[in-house]
């Protein structure tokens, strides 16, 4: 089951989930054709390279708002 984020600091982390949203959303900034990447209009790879950013940004939050792992105080 998730944990919740224990501290106020570690949930500043999760403004960065902001970002891609920001980034997508504003459509009349990307709705263009030139320039291309590989033939590929920029519409497209803009979008595709947020797939990326996302992913990265995910795991970033996810690794700085996990909890710490306990110690089982000495059981085995």
């Amino acid at each position: 089951m998730a944990q919740p984020v224990a501290s106020h600091a570690g949930k500043r982390w999760l403004w960065l989930l902001v970002l891609p949203w920001i980034g997508v959303l504003l459509v009349p900034i990307y709705n263009i054709d030139q320039p291309r990447l590989f033939g590929l209009p920029f519409f497209y790879w803009y979008q595709l390279l947020w797939v990326l950013i996302s992913a990265v940004l995910t795991a970033v939050v996810y690794w700085k708002t996990k909890p710490a792992k306990r110690t089982s105080g000495g059981q085995s």
